[in-house]
């Protein structure tokens, strides 16, 4: 496990305190029956940038804090293990596009903004069903954008959008010639299809012709860092179940069967923390990210897919049910394996990375 020193300590404790009490899987049911079409709870996202979560990643010259990776990292992974529906991923995200490639009157205009949670900001990247940052066709004209972005998450609430365009990064924000049409994935959480049609849009002119794969890796192990959370969460309740429940008079986790399949998912847990921390501690350092974002991704989707489904499993029946929370995480881990890079294409990508 990663050292942390005695500050990351106590923002590790009072997130994973704030998760638990204020924002269980119980909030989210709450969000989900509401039908809200941006998913999530508007009060407690405002406590979460009130506590400063929002800017971590942000210069304190533009009112963020500056902790650095792993302190974001803590914050998402114990929001993960509650499931807890916010922008928090998405708009650290587009906050980072513009600390890596924008200019001075972009990061005054926007990054004091996204830190203290006054507006919420998004990636929109892929045009297609799979993620392939190569292909993409959007197209920038006398400074209006127009094209399509099939999966845009948190896109209901973003009043900002990243987009990626044939020729670079840009800012686009909501409003005229930007256009939603919602879609319904098994998670429950926003998710568009985004229509740009002649949108003024903003170039991030700076960060190099890096600029997207240096935004996309610091996704990647963003979102692996929730995945984490969410892979621990599964465990911790299944190893509970398994102590509890009692069949054919004798307690579950007695049966060596199923303290092999326990043992397993123990090992693989392990495995995950080392790469997703390998992955913070490359953003931190700025060496060797690229291998680093994408092992920590392609782990992450291998040990969540393999834990969330034996999770399931473990439960029996009755994990197949809504009463249950564990099939929630099922369901959010198949959209997070997806997002930037399924397990295929990030084994491509790392062989490429090595020259193969």
């Amino acid at each position: 496990m990663a050292v942390l020193n005695e500050e990351q300590e106590m923002l590790r404790d009072m997130a994973r305190d704030w998760a638990t009490n204020e924002s269980p899987v119980a909030a989210f049911r709450k969000v989900r029956a509401s039908g809200a079409p941006e998913a999530f709870d508007r009060e407690a996202y405002t406590a979460m940038a009130q506590m400063g979560w929002a800017g971590i990643v942000v210069p304190e010259a533009h009112g963020g804090s500056d902790f650095g990776w792993l302190s974001a990292g803590l914050v998402v992974e114990e929001l993960g293990k509650t499931l807890t529906a916010s922008p928090l991923v998405a708009t650290t995200l587009a906050a980072t596009a513009i600390v890596l490639g924008g200019s001075e009157e972009q990061k005054a205009k926007w990054l004091p903004r996204l830190a203290s949670g006054e507006a919420i900001g998004t990636l929109a990247i892929d045009e297609g069903p799979h993620h392939n940052p190569a292909k993409i066709a959007a197209s920038v004209s006398g400074g209006k954008l127009s094209g399509t972005k099939a999966f845009v998450h948190e896109a209901h609430s973003a009043d900002l959008f990243v987009v990626a365009a044939a020729d670079g990064l840009y800012l686009v924000e909501k409003g005229d010639g930007v256009s939603l049409s919602t879609r319904k994935l098994t998670d429950q959480r926003s998710h568009a299809e985004v229509t740009f049609d002649g949108a003024a849009a903003d170039k991030l002119a700076g960060g190099g012709d890096s600029l997207l794969d240096d935004v996309l890796d610091r996704a990647r192990v963003l979102t692996a860092c929730e995945m984490l959370g969410m892979a621990q969460a599964v465990f911790d309740t299944t190893l509970d179940y398994l102590k509890q429940r009692v069949q054919f008079n004798q307690v579950l986790a007695t049966f060596q069967a199923l303290q092999h399949r326990m043992a397993d998912l123990f090992g693989d847990l392990a495995m995950m923390r080392s790469a997703v921390e390998g992955g913070l501690q490359a953003l931190d350092s700025g060496f060797g990210v690229a291998r680093a974002a994408t092992i920590a991704k392609a782990e992450a989707n291998r040990v969540l897919h393999t834990i969330s489904r034996e999770g399931v499993q473990l439960h029996g029946g009755i994990g197949m049910t809504d009463e249950y929370d564990i099939g929630f995480y099922l369901k959010r881990a198949r959209v997070l394996e997806a997002s930037w890079g399924g397990t295929s294409y990030l084994r491509d990508r790392f062989a490429r990375i090595g020259g193969y």
